[in-house]
């Protein structure tokens, strides 16, 4: 069932391609905009352009004043704000790009990239970017993760954003244990074993067992393995004999030092979980950090995920948040003055302040509030960092997703539960990456 589920899916994105080469553009939708198989125009860098929010509703308020300064500094340029929820965003765009009504600027980040640009439907913006004012501006971690998720070495996004992965610890609890924070693994785990008492019902950790349970679980393997790369050749390194003894290690934890409830639960259940209760650390991003500062003010800190015992950190690429420009636009020109101003330093501050994000903006991510918020300070000198090693993920196999959501996250539960071995797991998971590599590969 589940191998049916991904040729069902590369089967779509094949008749959505084909679609596109047969349709014309229609003037449906939101957007003057055509479909993917329309080629636009640079426009006469006046008029009305269309905006889509890949997050609307939750970064509304922020967008809205960053588009009335943008209108106020071109005043021959009007952009018509939508808000597309992220639950739903990448539905919208394949609908778009099928039957037309694509917008001319949207919301476009690493983990739905690949898709939208093998369509036809995002313009390259690698020489647009080289006259541009942002060269050189922008971080360029964030940009080799963009150019790797496209799937061709081409920029189809300029990067905004980026979460990082953060331990946030009770720093009450660590104190009263005399405890160093958890900035090494070794650390981490005497840590984890030091603030657990089951009779009293706390926990030195609370690891991610439901959804959103395999990327958390990535991350903890290849920052324990030092592997920086998610290939050899052809073949995945997930299931590296290193990376199977990290992740022994790693769901060696549950129930151990971890509540048993975690076997079941999400980000949101997790977090409420921490907040609520006696556990000492918990592994999620940046923005879970106002549920934090609400319920635990003063009690806990967050940082970057632990390094290895020489200091060096590698982690999994994150996704980074972009704009895209898309191919179908009537007025590519004034859409591209948009994106140069919301990528610029003080529109990206005030977006990613907002956000609790780290700015792709190099300017942006030296600003005092980035300074003043420690865990997003100490998440961008991470990204930043000469010793930090960024394993990036396959964002660009049309099977990412489902291989990394739907079917394994029932197969770590079983790891959890004892009923599957790690390494049974990440060889399952490795036979399906290497599978999902080569059909690629044939289709490239």
């Amino acid at each position: 069932m589940k191998s049916s589920n991904r040729r069902s899916r590369r089967a779509a994105v094949a008749v959505a391609l084909g679609s596109v080469l047969a349709l014309t553009a229609t003037a449906c939708g939101d957007s003057g905009s055509g479909s993917a198989g329309d080629k636009g125009s640079e426009g006469s860098g006046k008029g009305t352009i269309t905006f889509w929010d890949n997050n609307g509703g939750v970064r509304t308020d922020v967008w809205k004043e960053i588009i009335a300064d943008f209108e106020k500094q071109n005043p021959d340029i009007k952009v018509k704000y939508v808000g597309v929820p992220a639950a739903s965003v990448q539905s919208k765009y394949d609908t778009a790009i099928q039957g037309g009504g694509l917008p001319d600027v949207g919301g476009v980040g690493t983990a739905m990239l690949a898709e939208i640009a093998a369509q036809g439907a995002l313009e390259p913006l690698d020489s647009r970017l080289a006259k541009s004012s942002l060269n050189g501006r922008l971080n360029e971690k964030f940009l080799d993760s963009v150019k790797s998720a496209g799937g061709d070495g081409k920029t189809y996004s300029v990067p905004t954003s980026a979460n990082n992965g953060t331990l946030w610890y009770r720093t009450d609890l660590f104190s009263a244990a005399k405890l160093d924070p958890p900035t090494t693994w070794t650390k981490f785990y005497a840590a984890a074993g030091e603030l657990t008492d089951q009779a009293k019902n706390r926990f030195g950790y609370t690891i991610r067992g439901g959804e959103g349970s395999i990327a958390q679980a990535l991350d903890a393997m290849y920052g324990q393995s030092g592997i920086t790369s998610f290939w050899n050749g052809d073949k995945t390194t997930v299931n590296d004999p290193e990376n199977v003894a990290a992740l022994e290690k790693y769901v060696g934890l549950y129930k151990k030092d971890t509540p048993s409830a975690d076997v079941n639960n999400d980000f949101t259940k997790m977090v409420a979980q921490w907040d609520s209760g006696t556990i000492g650390m918990l592994s999620h991003n940046l923005g879970s950090y106002a549920d934090h500062e609400k319920a635990l003010s003063g009690k806990f800190k967050g940082i970057p995920n632990p390094t290895l015992d020489d200091g060096t950190r590698v982690q999994v690429s994150n996704p980074v948040d972009g704009l895209g420009l898309f191919k179908s636009g009537k007025n590519k020109s004034a859409a591209w003055k948009f994106i140069e101003f919301a990528a610029s330093h003080e529109a990206n501050s005030k977006w990613n302040e907002s956000a609790g994000q780290v700015p792709a903006n190099n300017e942006a991510a030296q600003d005092a509030w980035v300074q003043a918020s420690e865990p997003t300070k100490l998440a961008a000198e991470a990204l930043n960092g000469a010793s930090t090693k960024i394993v990036q993920l396959p964002y660009y196999l049309p099977d990412w997703n489902t291989i990394s959501k739907a079917d394994n996250e029932p197969n770590f539960q079983k790891v959890l539960l004892g009923k599957m071995t790690a390494k049974e797991f990440l060889d399952t998971l490795a036979d399906q990456i290497d599978k999902a590599q080569a059909d690629w590969k044939k289709h490239h």
